[in-house]
């Protein structure tokens, strides 16, 4: 697969280092030098929206669609879900994407739970609160502190999941940590690491293979920029990892920036941009020290 490779030149220095071997979120530091970068050179914007539309021509000649059926959240959370901790702070999901993560986890007894990308502990914080054990995995602080020279960075990691009895947290790359020496499989997964394809079909592939039993869930989140705006880079590692037999089970919750691995049959229907709004939340804020 060199897509990627191709598409790379066209973004005329927007990539200062490589991150295509670091399972750390590529968003974080996508954010504090895109919005700068864009600031001073608008135009450039074009060339990721280029990018995008490359991967979607990919993704439409290769397997002949567009988007994954899609789900309604209401599917998993028909009532109310406490979010906490949540920071409002760039980086992270969104609190939907955490929510759904929580309810698949509540309505699992005892659930065993595993990420790739931990940054504040927000996702693994709240499902701690509704699950059996969990671990996350992240690169170690050095390595941490060599993609930006900040400690406040580093410090941020693990700020919320750092005193949860039940979490444990892994160091490593998460192209080559060893897997097979958890000896464990799990009954939910998010993989939240790198985006880009490599790592996310890599990422995908040692889940499918180590990790997951007949019935595991797995999310990928960054399956969109936005709930309505499809982020196909993810969508082709996506389905260029899964097998065939998994396919079409492939999901897009809706009203989350998430895929879903999910094998039991649920209804589903065609993603229309843009849609009229079937249903709409509440969100109460409080505020919590830290």
């Amino acid at each position: 697969m060199n897509i990627r490779n191709q598409l790379l030149p066209k973004l005329y220095g927007l990539r200062v280092f490589d991150f295509s071997r670091k399972p750390i979120l590529k968003k974080i530091y996508k954010t504090f030098k895109a919005l700068g970068i864009l600031i001073r050179d608008p135009w450039k914007l074009n060339f990721i929206l280029d990018q995008n539309e490359e991967w979607e021509g990919f993704v439409r000649k290769k397997y002949q669609l567009t988007s994954l059926p899609v789900i309604p959240l209401t599917s998993f959370i028909q009532d109310n879900i406490l979010v906490e901790p949540f920071a409002f702070l760039d980086g992270g999901s969104i609190p939907t994407d955490i929510a759904l993560l929580k309810q698949l986890a509540s309505d699992i007894r005892n659930c065993r739970y595993f990420e790739i990308g931990t940054w504040r502990g927000e996702s693994v914080s709240n499902v701690a609160a509704a699950s059996g054990i969990c671990y996350s995995l992240n690169l170690p602080d050095e390595e941490l502190f060599k993609l930006l020279n900040s400690e406040d960075f580093v410090a941020s990691h693990r700020l919320f999941s750092k005193n949860f009895k039940n979490i444990t947290h892994l160091s490593g790359d998460s192209r080559t940590f060893d897997y097979e020496s958890l000896n464990m499989k799990f009954d939910l997964i998010f993989i939240d690491g790198d985006h880009h394809y490599e790592t996310i079909a890599k990422d995908t592939r040692n889940v499918l293979q180590y990790l997951c039993h007949e019935e595991t869930i797995v999310v990928w989140h960054d399956y969109t920029y936005t709930p309505e705006s499809i982020r196909y880079e993810t969508l082709a590692a996506i389905l260029d990892a899964c097998p065939p037999v998994l396919q079409p089970f492939l999901y897009h919750v809706k009203n989350t920036n998430c895929a879903l691995l999910y094998r039991k049959g649920i209804p589903s229907f065609s993603f229309k941009k843009f849609a009229r709004p079937d249903h709409c939340f509440s969100v109460q804020i409080k505020v919590n020290p830290v």
